[in-house]
């Protein structure tokens, strides 16, 4: 008895082998290339911080040195409103004739090179990017550094990548190694840097993804003490009581920071907006930009810069309410209406003092906690309520402070507040982006339907087939009927053997052609490729052959006889994708509570 390996033109998979991973060697490669990827993010982090500090003393003191010098101390009076102004423009500029990639705050442009640039970041990126970040915070922009060095260190892993022969999925890889890098080299956070990759910019979660970001994030983490300081930035020693009323509040502070988390969202893209609106190149709105950022900086100079000192008097405690609110009122004004003019910086860092004046305004109205304990649980939560990254935002300020007894009242604030932004806002603020620019993104992740089926289970049983003895012209006349018929059909030998497939294509060109008007069907098809599949595999290894190859329908055969046991077609496909969005969209109650009757009662 014939089978498909007796046809030389026939194709089909050998038996499969199956497992929890499809990863394989090549992750060697990958790690090896990530720990150069991560030793570059530390590199390019100093770098970073350094030309800050740089552009900063030149921008307000005149000075050519790293000496760390506050932009509140400078003694340049109302000619401080022109510094941010010069600065912005200068980054206006660099945008128009050098890259618009630079513009913005650095995560949805690496998103947007991951999802829809397979993940190909141009070398003048790597370097503009960081510099023009710098011009802008040194000038007093209000915006972190974590943002501007998670696209620099991207930019790095992408460029190693696009130097070795890798795919897409492995450039990927890299490019987010070299993010997770950058940001564990800025803060000392690797744990965090690596729930961020899962979080926001892998879109999957694979061995092969996951064990090259976290070499990268362990090589910076032990090699930033080599250029940074070792220490926690923000050590903090305070603890939370668990109590019930503490418990309560942990949760409330969740919601304010997500209702923040909707305002603030919602104020850099109305000040986006207004500037699409304006009859000017776009090049000049980081000028106009610049210019908010100079008069509030006259109102509240510790609103502008990185602001770490901010964070660090409001973990201990040390500002008073009404400096806490004129800092938060400031700094939300002038960031907002900066960021979206266009101009380059993280949004890290202000969210952090954004939560924390939150949650200090809130602690008199709280349950009694050490100082600044509250703003701790407000910095986290809007930071993870706005990113949509509570894992993230929580292992973020663990590490940050330093102090894991923290843990559970930073995860609950979290929480709550990516569950009310996930209910309020369609977008957090990194894709609203991107959907701006016409890209949808999705941030739920499933196991594909697919690769929880067979074959048998989707495949049709009851196929029309043509015999392999049947004439051209007999098969010519089935397919100009006027009955209604298929695309195509599998023909078969005497014994159900699959020889070929016939489409209505065939019968159009054979029409021509009289004479191989009285030669079998067998014979015709002899030697085309034929794509055959087996019942015992999974669907999404028949779908990805489908995609690949163009096929519309596959025969499905026995191994062990070749025999045609069934077809599988597109429309079999969609039938497993229905059947997963009835599991989500039905609801049914398999136990019903119902209360018992009660008996009449006889009255005699």
């Amino acid at each position: 008895m014939a089978s498909p390996a007796s046809f030389p033109a026939a194709r089909a998979p050998g038996t499969a082998r199956l497992g929890d991973f499809t990863t394989d060697r090549r992750v060697l490669l990958l790690m090896l290339l990530a720990a150069v990827v991560g030793l570059a993010g530390v590199a390019a982090a100093w770098v970073l911080l350094r030309l800050i500090t740089l552009c900063t003393n030149l921008a307000y003191y005149g000075r050519f040195s790293l000496e760390d010098l506050p932009i509140a101390g400078n003694t340049l009076g109302w000619a401080a409103v022109a510094v941010p102004v010069v600065g912005c423009l200068i980054i206006g500029l660099m945008a128009r004739y050098g890259s618009e990639k630079i513009r913005g705050h650095g995560i949805p442009e690496a998103m947007e090179a991951i999802l829809i640039g397979k993940s190909r970041i141009q070398p003048k990126v790597a370097v503009l990017k960081p510099v023009s970040s710098a011009v802008s915070i040194g000038t007093g922009g209000p915006f972190g550094a974590e943002g501007p060095i998670i696209m620099t260190g991207g930019a790095i892993g992408s460029l190693l990548a696009q130097m070795v022969h890798v795919s897409s999925g492995e450039r990927k890889t890299l490019l987010v190694a070299g993010a997770a890098a950058g940001m564990t080299a800025v803060f000392g956070t690797p744990v965090a840097a690596i729930l961020l990759a899962v979080e926001l910019l892998l879109f999957e979660w694979k061995p092969r993804s996951f064990l090259p970001v976290a070499v990268a994030a362990v090589v910076a983490a032990a090699t930033r003490p080599l250029l940074l300081d070792a220490a926690p930035i923000f050590p903090y020693a305070g603890v939370g009581e668990p109590s019930l009323p503490h418990m309560v509040a942990w949760a409330g502070v969740g919601v304010l920071a997500g209702l923040g988390s909707g305002v603030l969202t919602s104020m850099v893209y109305a000040a986006e907006d207004l500037f699409e609106k304006l009859p000017i190149h776009w090049m000049w709105w980081p000028a106009i930009g610049g210019l908010v950022i100079g008069l509030g900086g006259l109102v509240e100079p510790a609103a502008l810069g990185v602001g770490y000192d901010n964070i660090v008097d409001l973990l201990a405690g040390r500002l008073a309410v009404q400096a806490v609110l004129l800092l938060l009122i400031v700094k939300v004004v002038i960031w907002s209406v900066a960021l979206g003019s266009g101009t380059s910086g993280g949004v890290l860092a202000p969210l952090l003092i954004f939560g924390g004046a939150l949650g200090a305004l809130a602690a008199p109205l709280l349950p009694q906690a050490d100082p600044g304990f509250w703003a701790l649980l407000g910095m986290a939560a809007m930071m993870g309520g706005t990113m949509r990254a509570p894992l993230t935002a929580t292992l973020f300020a663990v590490e940050l402070t330093g102090n894991f007894s923290v843990l559970l009242p930073v995860l609950t604030a979290c929480a709550f507040a990516y569950g009310l932004t996930v209910l309020l806002l369609k977008r957090s603020i990194l894709t609203e982006k991107i959907a701006r620019r016409g890209h949808h993104v999705t941030r739920e992740y499933h196991v594909d339907p697919f690769d929880l089926v067979r074959v048998q289970a989707v495949m049709t049983t009851d196929v029309q087939t043509l015999p392999a003895s049947l004439r051209v012209a007999d098969a010519v006349a089935h397919f100009t009927t006027l009955e209604r018929r298929h695309t195509a059909y599998p023909v078969v030998d005497e014994q159900g053997v699959v020889v070929g497939e016939m489409t209505r294509a065939d019968s159009l060109a054979w029409t021509l052609e009289d004479e191989d008007n009285a030669r079998p069907l067998g014979e015709m098809l002899a030697g085309r490729e034929l794509f055959l599949a087996y019942p015992d595999e999974l669907a999404s290894q028949v779908a990805d052959r489908m995609a690949l190859t163009g096929v519309g329908r596959v025969p499905i055969v026995e191994r062990s006889t070749g025999r045609l046991v069934g077809l599988v077609g597109r429309k079999d496909l969609l039938r497993v994708r229905a059947a997963r969005l009835r599991d989500e969209r039905e609801r049914t109650a398999y136990f019903r509570w119902r209360a018992p009757r009660r008996r009449p009662i006889d009255i005699p």
